[in-house]
């Protein structure tokens, strides 16, 4: 019985030991994660995240060294937010009018019968997409068009290129984000 005894910690005894583990180092945490992540928000979801995985053990007062074992969980958490991170598309950028919504890839393969107004603006995008593109290094170009315009999976690229699939779609997502910020000027046309 002594035993079992041990093995459990009264709730009281594990509500303290939480409370002031949260005031000893609830600031030195989030100043281990805020510089690695992309924004504040992001890093209060990964000390939550921290915390509550904290809060659900069972077994506090067999930590032997608390600080260490929340900075190794801060670190993998921080990890696994970046192997989570969602492959972004340019079908991301979305107009949204009285008609509907529609992104700027359903412009670019409109059919043939379009509008005049509407089939400038196609071709000037496309135009603008390619000089974007020429701009970019050949591998992120590569990964971009063989996604997005020959409609293969990254893992085919990835295959097709001997490459890792995390390397291709790193070389996607930076493709996308030169995209987007080249391409921000015509999206604000077509919302105003």
């Amino acid at each position: 019985m002594e035993i079992a005894e041990k093995l459990i910690m009264p709730q009281h005894e594990k509500e303290n030991i939480i409370s002031q583990t949260v005031t000893n180092y609830g600031g030195k945490l989030m100043s281990f994660i805020r510089p690695k992540v992309k924004n504040r928000e992001d890093a209060e979801d990964i000390l939550q995240d921290v915390w509550f995985q904290f809060s659900s053990l069972t077994n506090l007062s067999e930590i032997v060294n608390v600080g260490g074992w929340l900075y190794r969980v801060s670190a993998n958490k921080i990890i696994d937010k970046y192997r989570k991170k969602k492959t972004e598309n340019l079908e991301d950028f979305v107009y949204e009018d009285e008609d509907g919504s529609f992104s700027i890839k359903d412009i670019l393969l409109l059919d043939e019968s379009a509008s005049p107004e509407l089939k400038i603006f196609q071709d000037e995008i496309w135009k603008k997409l390619y000089a974007a593109l020429d701009e970019l290094p050949e591998k992120q170009r590569s990964a971009y068009i063989e996604n997005e315009l020959h409609d293969k999976t990254l893992q085919q690229i990835a295959d097709e290129q001997g490459e890792n699939i995390k390397t291709i779609i790193s070389r996607k997502n930076y493709a996308v984000k030169h995209l987007r910020t080249r391409l921000r000027q015509l999206y604000d046309d077509l919302k105003n």
